[in-house]
This record gives C-alpha cells, sequence and structure tokens, in this order.
C-alpha cells in the first residue's frame, strides 16, 4: 500500500452515498470500497496524525478511531451506518481527563476541534476549582476571542453558576461550564482529497492551540 497522503474522492463519494443508502444492503455491496477507500487510509491517517500532534505538542498521543457501525439500542434513528470519520487524539498524560484533539469527516464539512467535551466528577471538580481562579479569567478571555477568528466555541452547559460558588462570581462564565471545546470548521470536504492533508490538518489546528494549553495547565 502507498503511504498515505490524503484521503480519496473515492472516499468521500463512498460516505456521501452512505447517508443515502444507510441500509446494510447498501453497505455490504460496497463493503469493499470501505475497506479500501475508507477504513484503511483513515487508520494510516490517524498514525500520521498522531505523530505529528505529538511533534507540536511534545507529547506522544493515542488515537482512537470511532466505529462506522452506530450504537442504535435506544435510539430512535435506526439507520446502522455513521456516514462520517471520526477520530480523537488524546496525549498521554497522568491528568484525568486531559484535552484531546477531533477530526471529523462528513459529507457535508470537516471539523476540526480540541479540548474536554464534559468532565467527569472528580475532573469537574478540579476544573470548577480552576475556573474560580485566575484560569477562569483566561478561559473566559479564550472563550471571547476564538469566534473573531472564525473558530466555533461550545457554550456554557449551565443557566446558573454552580452551588458551592458566589452566584455573581466575575468568572461566572466559565463555572457554568461542565467541560470547554472549540472547532474550526471547513465547509468544503474536498479538503481531505489534497495532498498533504496531515501538514495542512495541523497547521489548520494550530488555531486551537491555545485551548489545549489552557485545559492541560489545569493539572
Amino acid at each position: 500500500m502507498p503511504r498515505f497522503d490524503h484521503f480519496s474522492k473515492e472516499a468521500l463519494g463512498f460516505l456521501t452515498d452512505l447517508k443515502s443508502n444507510n441500509t446494510r444492503d447498501w453497505f455490504n455491496q460496497h463493503r469493499k470500497t470501505y475497506e479500501v477507500e475508507v477504513r484503511e487510509p483513515t487508520k494510516e491517517f490517524a498514525r500520521h496524525m498522531s505523530d505529528a500532534l505529538g511533534q507540536f505538542t511534545g507529547r506522544t498521543h493515542d488515537a482512537k478511531i470511532y466505529r462506522i457501525n452506530r450504537d442504535i439500542r435506544f435510539s430512535k434513528d435506526k439507520t446502522p451506518y455513521n456516514a462520517h470519520i471520526h477520530i480523537s487524539f488524546a496525549p498521554q498524560s497522568d491528568q484525568l481527563s486531559p484535552p484531546m484533539w477531533f477530526f471529523g469527516l462528513s459529507p457535508e464539512k470537516l471539523s476540526l476541534g480540541c479540548g474536554v467535551f464534559q468532565y467527569d466528577k472528580e475532573g469537574l471538580t478540579r476544573f470548577r476549582a480552576a475556573m474560580a481562579g485566575p484560569q477562569g479569567a483566561a478561559l473566559i478571555r479564550l472563550a471571547n476571542a476564538l469566534p473573531t477568528q472564525g473558530l466555533r466555541v461550545s457554550a456554557p452547559d449551565l443557566k446558573r453558576v454552580p452551588p458551592g460558588f458566589d452566584k455573581a462570581h466575575p468568572h461566572g462564565d466559565a463555572l457554568r461550564r461542565k467541560g470547554f471545546s472549540g472547532w474550526k470548521d471547513i465547509e468544503d470536504p474536498g479538503f481531505v482529497t489534497k495532498p498533504s492533508l496531515t501538514a495542512r490538518t495541523l497547521r489548520e489546528m494550530t488555531a486551537l492551540r491555545p485551548i489545549y494549553d489552557l485545559l492541560f495547565d489545569l493539572g
């Protein structure tokens, strides 16, 4: 197999067609295309991107490729497959919930992200303690600045400041969060079919680096 450089137009076409023909019969008829054009290149890209993020941050990253099969046990939507490619990249760390990088390709767009969707109970306690201090002010400044750069930022999860903190706390916007993430949306999914995908993806992710640094420093 040639060294990975970018996804093929056939890979993007497969995702587009799968969205319109999301059945097991159609998927089985096109399984070979999935394996050759989507599954194996995704594995190769994940390896290359993990290495690139490791060099970028100075920390080894582990990639997780999310399954194409949907868990439909408790969903009203019974379509069996995800018509997208989702990969997360987590730094190796003693931190309980370190910030991760995200790559999400759909037939409509490519979304690149960084952050923590939602801390677990212990992580949330530590996050809120940090948000009550100077790092909370830093997060608020970052959340306000990133949209001016064309980035999308997650909204606070709570309507009110959680119990245990002053309702009028100056860092209320940070304390109302259960996590923090930012996204860069690339509206042309054909981005992934052009040469040097790993290098270009890393270049686009650079704008999200302040999120990674802020959340990693929370310890």
